[in-house]
């Protein structure tokens, strides 16, 4: 398979898609509408999972796991909640197949073995979460209860697209209870700013903090925080979101304590999730046309070294010395990688590399060794310099995090550079053809107003950012009198 990819600016959305494919992250699969993760996009995954697994358990949370399946009658427990995720919602209505007489050597489902109540293959899991809370809790003792699921979820969509938007993806939810409106919310906040800080300081990502409209908010929630990036192309990617579920499913499934003053109250409650789409988040914000820019915090290969040789005898010198490299690398906690592998050539390694993301290359040939030298080359800018083998183990930690500073930076100046205040629907729809990016427009409040917008341009609002400044103006469609600005965007 050919390494060159179809340019971002000849066509985005194929680039996206050769990139996932070509750098080895995932492919499509036997199943419409789901993915296979390769070994080094899981490999990519399971960084970002321990990291968020230590922060969630550094703010007191715990890990569990409950069924893939929820009883239809649970599901339906929560109105907005069954409502908001009924279209996409995979049903399990049988638990045989058999022969089918009329085809040899083919199955059907067995009509004997239809179940009493079909199950839901979870989208999300409050319903199956809240009904086990009302065993769990009953006096104020018991709460808060803070738990973290790791899990997969299934939602149907139509419309698919690797890591953005699949049938079946993994997640991590979380799930917590609380005696006071006061610690839900402090809560929810909280695990909005974890994300935010993961998505800045490891993925190298910045992003919007902010509130949905009641529009855009979750299902059975009374409030909905969110992370909001911005992709290469313009367009904005909900990074992470944060829900306070105020009493809504605690009145749902009954979940009441006995407080200290020996009344009964419901529970309050929260929810937040991030998901595989943080790949999808990570390739767009910052690859280019050569393949992966992958932060050094979360690449699977930190360092790569690839010996440059001739024969037997200056492999064996130069193998020498590139594992003396490496062996003092990995004593400082990073990963490298060795390639010996004789079958492909240095050109061939390079190109490999550059598209895998790999923040670093070391080459080292005969003539390197005998200067006591190697060639280093930096994917983030793609510069090559001669180093001195003398301290160069902590020249190139000092250098890793000089390039997880420059990923972030550079997303930084791009992000800001397409934020845009517009007074005009005019000025609006040019902005968002012409330029694209976040615009900061003037907004009536109302949901017809919202979804004008969204029918006309196709741009929703991304978010009401938090400690929003109060700015008298004018809604840029109604004329109508508006209190703030809101961020708008065209988004996957």
């Amino acid at each position: 398979m050919s390494k060159k990819l179809t340019t971002r600016s000849e066509n985005y959305s194929e680039w996206y898609n050769e990139l996932v494919v070509k750098a080895d992250l995932a492919e499509n699969s036997g199943v419409r509408g789901c993915m296979v993760i390769k070994p080094y996009g899981y490999a990519i995954w399971e960084k970002m999972k321990d990291e968020l697994d230590r922060q969630f358990k550094e703010t007191g949370h715990q890990n569990a796991y409950f069924p893939i399946f929820v009883p239809k009658h649970m599901f339906e427990a929560e109105e907005k909640n069954a409502e908001g995720f009924a279209k996409e919602a995979a049903i399990v209505t049988h638990y045989r197949l058999k022969n089918d007489p009329d085809k040899p050597g083919k199955l059907m489902v067995d009509p004997q073995a239809k179940l009493e109540e079909e199950l839901i293959v979870r989208p999300t899991s409050e319903a199956i979460i809240w009904s086990t809370y009302k065993k769990w809790i009953q006096s104020y003792r018991d709460l808060p209860i803070m738990i973290n699921q790791w899990a997969n979820v299934v939602r149907w969509e139509m419309r698919t697209r690797l890591f953005l938007r699949t049938a079946e993806f993994l997640w991590q939810e979380g799930h917590t209870a609380h005696a006071t409106k006061q610690e839900a919310i402090a809560e929810t906040e909280q695990m909005l700013h974890v994300y935010a800080k993961f998505a800045e300081e490891h993925m190298a990502v910045p992003v919007l903090r902010g509130r949905k409209t009641d529009s855009e908010r979750f299902a059975g929630a009374e409030d909905t925080l969110c992370i909001e990036a911005l992709m290469q192309d313009g367009k904005a990617l909900q990074a992470g979101t944060s829900h306070f579920l105020g009493q809504n499913f605690a009145d749902a499934f009954d979940v009441k304590f006995v407080n200290k003053e020996g009344k009964q109250e419901l529970v309050w409650g929260t929810s937040w999730g991030v998901s595989t789409r943080l790949m999808g988040a990570l390739i767009m914000a910052h690859s280019d046309d050569a393949g992966l820019v992958l932060p050094p915090k979360l690449a699977p290969i930190q360092v790569v070294i690839v010996p440059i040789y001739r024969n037997e005898e200056s492999l064996n010198v130069v193998m020498e010395s590139a594992n003396k490299i490496a062996d003092e690398l990995k004593s400082k906690g990073i990963s490298v990688k060795v390639d010996d592998d004789d079958n492909r050539k240095p050109g061939w390694k390079f190109a490999e590399y550059e598209l895998k993301g790999v923040p670093l290359r070391i080459a080292i040939g005969p003539r390197d060794v005998e200067n006591n030298v190697v060639e280093l080359a930096r994917r983030d800018t793609q510069s090559k310099s001669s180093v001195s083998q003398e301290g160069l183990s902590d020249h190139i930690s000092q250098l890793l995090d000089e390039i997880q500073e420059n990923i972030y930076a550079k997303a930084l100046t791009y992000r800001n550079e397409h934020i845009t205040k517009v007074e005009t629907y005019a000025e609006f729809k040019q902005v968002l053809e012409e330029k694209g990016g976040f615009v900061s427009a003037h907004w009536d409040g109302t949901p017809e107003t919202e979804q004008k917008i969204k029918e006309e341009t196709k741009a929703t609002i991304r978010c009401i950012l938090m400690n929003n400044e109060q700015e008298e103006g004018s809604c840029i469609i109604s004329g109508n009198p508006s209190k703030e600005r809101v961020i708008f965007a065209k988004a996957y």
